[in-house]
């Protein structure tokens, strides 16, 4: 009988090790276009390594110079980085606080059985479709919209609202709202259809039941909607504070790369860019990539922790 189990054992054939072929290619492209870079940038932060004209200065190994580099106050008067992050923060919220107020309103809408609105699948497409322009595109059209001789300043003069152009673009609270609207514009969709799968994914009985003990439409979201929701809801919100952090492309192209005005809306990865740009300066760089990895991991772990908690 042992002999017969055996030879049956050996005739048998394991699949389990074909997910393991199959998941290989991630693993090796994830190894080349991720991990290595990753690990270069945090080698090269340790190293002063720039260029001065048509020289090029180091590697020089430096220790933790570069990261202390950037707490330095310039010739401004302000750390550079501080400022930044505060910038990025402020950007961040004035356009995530609507786009989530808006999606979750919109998602609550589409998903209501008491409504039952029709065409949801039309008004899905809509709401997405700004999120399939591009950012620089975006920007280059309300940066022509809103220019001193735009159609916005136009209208202006020509109803009698003010007699001259606004510079728009000179204005530190109307950069800032604009390049929110355009972030709210761009992203409220995405949201909203999330949000709108994760609703529907709760089960209807749940709101049958609430309803006919005579909960109130506020008690429905509280007890039963925003607790079920909450994994699809952090999954989003963390998601929402990671571009935030990485905001780039729509401050880039309405400043011209300047921040205007006084880099008030200069975000982190602008001045991450600088470095990058004429001087190659790898060290600086890589020491701001470093800060601003562990800044998303505290920061994501904190929202995880405290939005689960309660």
């Amino acid at each position: 009988m042992d002999k017969s189990r055996k030879k049956e054992k050996k005739k048998s054939i394991s699949y389990a090790k074909w997910g393991y072929y199959f998941i290989i290619p991630f693993f090796i492209v994830y190894a080349i276009f991720t991990l290595y870079p990753q690990i270069l940038t945090i080698y090269n932060s340790f190293f002063e390594y720039y260029r001065d004209g048509l020289n090029i200065i180091g590697p020089r190994f430096v220790g933790l110079g570069n990261y202390a580099k950037l707490f330095e106050t310039n010739t401004a008067g302000y750390v550079p980085i501080v400022r930044y992050t505060m910038n990025t923060a402020i950007l961040w919220v004035i356009g995530a606080v609507p786009q989530f107020l808006v999606a979750m309103l919109l998602a609550l809408f589409f998903t209501s059985t008491r409504l039952n609105i029709r065409g949801q699948q039309f008004f899905k497409t809509v709401i997405y479709m700004p999120n399939l322009i591009m950012a620089s595109a975006f920007s280059m059209l309300f940066f022509t919209m809103f220019s001193q001789v735009g159609p916005i300043n136009q209208l202006l003069i020509s109803w009698g609202v003010v007699d001259k152009a606004i510079n728009f673009l000179a204005i530190k609270i109307s950069v800032r709202s604009l390049i929110a609207l355009m972030n709210f514009l761009m992203w409220f969709g995405n949201t909203t259809i999330l949000l709108m799968a994760g609703i529907q994914g709760i089960d209807e009985a749940l709101f049958e039941s609430a309803r006919l003990d005579g909960s109130s439409s506020t008690q429905v979201f509280f007890h039963i909607t925003m607790p079920l929701l909450m994994p699809i809801f952090i999954y989003v919100f963390i998601t929402s504070m990671i571009g935030g952090i990485q905001m780039f492309d729509v401050p880039q192209v309405l400043t011209n790369g300047k921040g205007t005005p006084d880099n008030t809306s200069t975000t982190l990865i602008m001045y991450l860019n600088n470095f990058l740009g004429l001087s190659k300066n790898y060290g600086m760089a890589g020491a701001l990539s470093v800060l601003l990895f562990i800044m998303t991991a505290i920061l994501s772990s904190f929202v995880f922790k405290t939005i689960r908690k309660k």
